[in-house]
């Protein structure tokens, strides 16, 4: 048992989807896994197993930002024995064509945080997705007639910035919309050799100032959820 999971060894699976709202975790272990369990409370941060489609899966919450997430990261592969993680969380655009509900693979992940400095003295690490999960991503998408962007997004340290435009240097350099916690899953994945992918619903614009209703989110959110659990 880890110090975060409460959870009997084998009770978790290979495969884990991670939210990071713990209610969303709850809710699709409600919504699509079968004879789904709840094997973590801890902190209030759920963690169901059932089945999709006669398969093991796992969903876990992750909490918000990098500091928070690596830990449920670290323990999952190295105290239960994952092997996949895919990430399902919400984002804002950075990008005029990036509208809200669309959903972005995240191919890669530049970040503001300093996660990888002390790693690489005077270089910088670009932390990128598994191509298996990525192109089985893509893939079912283009299948299932959902529209999907790939590309490279931000992982920030910080949700309110101090100014409104900080987001248009990473805009011109094509970085499609930011999130929280991708570049953290990507280097603990490439550090211990396991498969990592996000998958990102646009829940609102930087741009636009848009923002989605919650019956936008939901809609949206369950697209995302369908194309990870098709790949896990």
């Amino acid at each position: 048992m880890s110090i975060h999971i409460a959870a009997d060894k084998g009770a978790i699976a290979e495969t884990v989807l991670m939210p990071g709202d713990p209610l969303r975790a709850r809710w699709i272990a409600q919504s699509f896994l079968e004879d789904a369990v709840c094997y973590n409370e801890v902190r209030g941060m759920l963690g169901y197993t059932g089945r999709f489609k006669g398969k093991r899966i796992s969903v876990q919450g992750s909490g918000m930002g990098i500091p928070s997430a690596m830990i449920y990261y670290h323990e999952l592969i190295h105290d239960y024995g994952v092997k996949s993680i895919i990430r399902v969380g919400t984002a804002g655009s950075y990008q005029k064509d990036i509208r809200l509900r669309d959903i972005v693979l995240a191919m890669a992940a530049s970040t503001t945080s300093g996660i990888n400095n002390s790693r690489f003295i005077n270089a910088d690490f670009s932390p990128t997705a598994n191509f298996d999960l990525l192109f089985k991503a893509a893939l079912y998408a283009q299948e299932q007639n959902i529209p999907v962007k790939a590309g490279n997004v931000l992982s920030a340290d910080e949700f309110y910035e101090d100014s409104p435009d900080d987001y248009k240097l990473w805009a011109q350099y094509g970085v499609l919309c930011v999130e929280m916690e991708a570049a953290g899953l990507y280097t603990i994945a490439a550090r211990h050799r396991v498969k990592a992918l996000a998958i990102l619903t646009i829940s609102d614009s930087l741009v636009s100032k848009e923002k989605a209703s919650q019956e936008e989110r939901e809609s949206s959110f369950r697209e995302m959820v369908e194309i990870a659990l098709h790949i896990a």
